[in-house]
């Protein structure tokens, strides 16, 4: 890993959520996106999934500043696919938050999409658009901290949450294959992280899974 050049995307929000499909009736957000609305977002910088390579694989860390609830309208269908009647709603949000993606391979190609995305970059609603800055930074092989990284859930590590987390969505939405990871939402826990490189602050870079659409399909 010494010498390997990532493109590191950091996106901020002053708010957003990431609903938990585990709870029906209520706007529960994670505590952080899964990779699956990661790969999302990357999707619509390269104008769709078609335009993806299907191994794309990336590591990200993310952290909140805060998190409230606020009161929000929501315009549900019914089964039959129609529009229902309004439902007023609580909803828990997500502030501040700032989330770091590394891309290994095709760097240059990641940069120009990200440079001029062909599609808005949202992270969480559609109305919640993100700020952008990009670079390039140098990685080594010596394990880095998990901080605020997201790594697959069989890292041995002891630091982090368990979370169980959409890892990829088939193209017709009806199937999701679920991942585990570990994360801590406070960013402080500096237990290292095996078998990942860092960046020059000492952050771990640990590729997760891919979460191409096809590899939901496949299953």
């Amino acid at each position: 890993m010494t010498g390997t050049i990532a493109l590191e995307a950091t996106f901020t929000t002053p708010v957003t959520s990431f609903r938990n499909p585990l709870y029906a009736g209520v706007q529960v957000t994670l505590p952080c996106p899964p990779p699956a609305t990661v790969g999302g977002l990357l999707a619509a910088a390269a104008g769709g999934w078609d335009q993806v390579d299907t191994g794309l694989r990336f590591a990200m860390a993310f952290h909140a500043g805060g998190r409230g609830v606020d009161y929000e309208t929501y315009h549900p269908l019914d089964a039959s696919g129609k529009k229902a009647s309004p439902t007023p709603r609580n909803r828990e949000f997500l502030a501040a938050t700032v989330l770091t993606v590394w891309l290994l391979d095709d760097v240059e190609q990641w940069w120009r999409r990200l440079r001029r995305p062909v599609w808005p970059l949202r992270l969480g609603r559609s109305q919640d658009l993100v700020g952008i800055s990009l670079q390039r930074v140098p990685l080594t092989s010596a394990p880095g901290v998990l901080g605020s990284a997201i790594v697959p859930g069989d890292a041995a590590i002891t630091g982090g949450t368990p979370l169980r987390l959409p890892t990829a969505i088939a193209p017709g939405r009806d199937r999701t294959r679920w991942g585990t990871y570990r994360f801590d939402a406070t960013g402080r826990s500096q237990a290292r992280v095996p078998d990942s490189a860092s960046t020059p602050d000492g952050r771990a870079v640990m590729l997760l899974p891919g979460c191409h659409p096809d590899a939901a399909a496949w299953r």
